[in-house]
């Protein structure tokens, strides 16, 4: 198993403490750097590399949300896992929108954030199950998931750019990995807002998560 390199971020030491132990603790997790705020996050991040950057979403300073906008912009290897006490939908799409590939309740077992970060670090999405099942209840029929096409309408490379994108890869890794242009990538994901309406990462989660295309990763 390959370790997994992991920074921390939050403003609270006895919280970090306690994050601390339970990831050295568990096989093949590594804590690498700690933060006290985005700032620190952002910077430690771009130096440190992890893997996983766990921030929290309220930080003094520079709050998760800016920390991971910037870091999905200037250092997008790192996958930024939110850990936050938000339970509401808003901060939950922000999040996403920034560039996070994981949010999960500070409420949430230990083993559900160890398994989070995990499918984060693997390349995944991970939703916390209370806000995943929140998501498509609360999904809208004018540009959610309810009335579009089904997979079935949509071409195999089509549907594997739309599961790399809810995975939470950038077009570039996209191109990589499908060895095509990040040019073409732009024009499959233009086919899918025209075939499926769904002109966020949000709403292509959503989807995602309709589909069962999340569920391990």
């Amino acid at each position: 198993m390959d370790m997994v390199r992991i920074l921390l971020a939050d403003d609270h030491e006895v919280v970090r403490a306690g994050l601390r132990s339970l990831l050295d603790g568990s096989e093949g997790m590594q804590v690498v750097g700690e933060a006290r705020n985005g700032v620190e996050a952002f910077r430690m991040a771009c130096e440190l590399q992890p893997d996983v950057a766990v921030l929290d979403v309220s930080m003094p300073d520079m709050g998760g949300l800016e920390a991971a906008e910037k870091l999905a912009r200037e250092c997008p290897a790192v996958r930024i896992l939110a850990l936050t006490m938000h339970d509401d939908r808003a901060h939950l799409t922000r999040m996403l929108e920034a560039g996070a590939a994981g949010y999960v309740l500070k409420r949430a077992a230990a083993d559900e954030l160890v398994r989070a970060i995990r499918v984060v670090a693997a390349g995944g999405t991970y939703v916390d199950p209370t806000l995943a099942g929140r998501m498509l209840r609360t999904t809208s029929p004018a540009r959610g998931t309810r009335d579009v096409p089904s997979p079935e309408a949509l071409s195999g490379r089509e549907e594997e750019v739309l599961r790399r994108i809810a995975w939470g890869q950038s077009n570039k890794q996209i191109a990589a990995e499908l060895e095509i242009s990040t040019k073409t990538v732009e024009t499959y994901k233009a086919r899918l807002t025209d075939k499926l309406g769904l002109r966020s990462r949000t709403e292509m989660v959503r989807y995602a998560l309709q589909q069962g295309w999340l569920s391990d990763g």
